[in-house]
C-alpha cells in the first residue's frame, strides 16, 4: 500500500468463501484515506476462509483471507455461498486460535461517563465518519485514539461504534453552530423535489471531498491575495522548446511542471509558508512536496503529490508531472502517490477560469490558484519609453491560513512566485 499508508479499509469482496480464484485476480477492493485499490490474489486456489468484512478498518501486513493451494482438497469444500454471511470477522472470536475480545460499554441504565477532550485533532476523514454515523461532537472527542500523540484514527472510531451503546446527547458534528438569521428565528429552506427533477447520491470521494472542505473552510480563517504577472517570456520559451522536449524526453512540457518549480523556489525563500498546524504548534515541514489538484473524468478532484520538487530538474519534473497526471486520469494512483503535500498548486486556468479563491489542503496553510494565461494590450516600459505591446498576462491567487500567515509573508510569497515565472531565464537549455 505504500510506505505512509498504515491501514485500509475493505470496500467489497469481489470473491466469496469456497470460490476458485487464479493468480492475480482482484480478490477485494480497500480504500484509504484518498484513493481506492484493488487487491490481487497472490496464488490460484480456492478461498477457504474470509477474515475482514466490509467496511472493516485493516491494518497492512493483517491476514485477509486463507486460500487452500491443494487441488485434492478442493472437492472437499462446501459449496460456495453467496455472501459473508456466517463468515466470522475482525472482533468475532473464531473456532481455531485465539482472540482478543474488545470489551462492550457498561449495560444497563446507567449512561457511561465518556470525558470529552475538545483539543482533540480530528482530521477530515474522522469528521466524515462521524457526519455519517451521527456521532455527537463531544462523543468523538472522547474516544481513545491509539494514533501518534494519541491521535484518533479511523479504527478506532469503528471499534467505538460496535460497542456504542448510549451516545452522548449533544450537537452533531454536522450541525454548525446556530448563525445569526437562526437566533432570529429563520433556517435553512428545505429542499423541494419537483417531478422533473432527479436525485444523485453522492458517491464516496465526493462525500469525502465534500467534508474536507467544509472542514477546511471551519477550521482556517481564508485570506486570498491576488497578483497579476507577465508571463510573455515563459511563454515564448515554451513554444520554442516543447517539440525538442517532446524528442529529448518522449515528454510533454506543459506549464504546470514550471509552476512547480517556481513554487517550490518561492517556499526555499520563505519556509514558513510550508507548514501545518497541529493545536497550538506549528510543524515546519522539512520537506517540500507540492501537491496539484487534478480534475478526474467523474468530475470529482485528487491532489497527486510531487515529492522534493526543490531538488529535481524541469526535465524530471515535467515526467513525473505528466505520470501523476496520467494516472489520476486512469484510476491508477497509488496510495502513497496522493500523501504527504506540504503545499498545493491549482490550475483553475485549465477551465478558462481567470483566477480563483481555492480552499485550503489541509492541514497545509496555504493554497495557490494559476488562472488561464491570456494575450492582451499592455502598456510596457522599453528603451524608447512606453508603448503598447501585446503581451501574455495571468494572475495568481493565493489562499492562506491567517491564523499563522499574515499578509506580509502571504504577500511576499505571492511576489516571489510572481518573480520567478516573470523573470524566467529564456536561455534555459534543456
Amino acid at each position: 500500500m505504500g510506505e505512509s499508508i498504515s491501514e485500509a479499509t475493505i470496500i467489497n469482496w469481489l470473491k466469496n468463501v469456497g470460490e476458485r480464484v487464479e493468480a492475480e485476480d482482484t480478490l477485494l477492493e480497500v480504500a484509504t484515506d484518498k484513493v481506492d485499490s484493488d487487491v490481487p490474489s497472490p496464488v490460484s486456489g480456492v478461498i477457504t476462509e474470509i477474515r475482514y468484512g466490509k467496511n472493516d478498518v485493516v491494518k497492512v501486513g493483517e491476514v485477509l483471507a486463507l486460500i487452500d493451494t491443494d487441488e485434492s482438497q478442493n472437492s472437499k469444500l462446501e459449496s460456495p455461498k453467496s455472501n459473508l454471511e456466517g463468515q466470522t470477522t475482525k472482533g468475532e472470536e473464531r473456532s481455531t486460535g485465539s482472540s482478543t475480545q474488545i470489551q462492550p460499554p457498561a449495560t444497563g441504565h446507567q449512561r457511561p461517563n465518556l470525558k470529552s477532550n475538545p483539543d482533540a485533532f480530528l482530521s477530515p476523514l474522522i469528521i466524515s465518519i462521524a457526519q455519517k454515523e451521527n456521532l455527537s461532537l463531544e462523543e468523538v472527542q472522547s474516544i481513545p485514539g491509539s494514533g501518534a500523540d494519541g491521535r484518533i484514527q479511523k479504527s478506532d472510531v469503528f471499534n467505538y461504534l460496535k460497542n456504542r451503546k448510549y451516545p452522548l446527547a449533544s450537537r452533531p458534528v454536522d450541525q454548525p453552530p446556530a448563525t445569526a438569521w437562526e437566533q432570529l428565528g429563520y433556517s435553512n429552506p428545505k429542499v423541494s423535489v419537483g417531478e422533473n427533477d432527479r436525485i444523485i447520491e453522492m458517491d464516496r470521494m465526493r462525500q469525502m471531498i465534500a467534508g474536507r472542505m467544509v472542514y477546511s473552510k471551519q477550521t482556517s480563517p481564508h485570506v486570498t491575495s491576488y497578483l497579476e504577472i507577465d508571463v510573455t517570456n515563459l511563454v515564448q520559451w515554451r513554444a520554442q522548446n516543447k517539440d525538442a522536449f517532446v524528442e529529448k524526453y518522449n515528454e510533454k512540457l506543459t506549464f504546470t511542471p514550471i509552476f512547480v518549480d517556481a513554487v517550490a523556489k518561492a517556499i526555499v525563500d520563505f519556509p514558513l509558508i510550508n507548514v501545518a498546524i497541529d493545536g497550538k504548534k506549528i510543524i515546519a515541514r522539512g520537506d517540500i512536496n507540492i501537491g496539484m489538484a487534478t480534475a478526474l473524468p467523474s468530475g470529482n478532484l485528487i491532489v497527486p503529490v510531487v515529492r522534493n520538487a526543490d531538488k529535481k530538474a524541469l526535465d524530471v519534473l515535467a515526467k513525473e508531472v505528466n505520470q501523476l497526471a496520467d494516472a489520476a486520469r486512469n484510476n491508477k494512483l497509488k496510495p502513497d502517490q496522493v500523501q504527504g503535500s506540504t503545499f498545493t498548486i491549482s490550475n483553475v486556468g485549465t477551465f478558462g477560469s481567470l483566477m480563483g479563491t481555492p480552499i485550503i489542503n489541509q492541514p497545509e496553510v496555504a493554497i495557490l490558484a494559476l488562472g488561464i494565461i491570456k494575450k492582451r494590450p499592455e502598456v510596457i516600459t522599453t528603451d524608447k519609453g512606453e508603448e503598447i505591446a501585446i503581451r501574455s498576462m495571468m494572475f495568481l491567487s493565493l489562499s492562506f491560513d491567517h491564523r499563522v500567515v499574515d499578509g506580509f509573508l502571504g504577500g511576499s510569497f505571492l511576489r516571489r512566485v510572481g518573480d520567478y515565472l516573470e523573470k524566467f531565464d529564456t536561455n534555459t537549455t534543456i
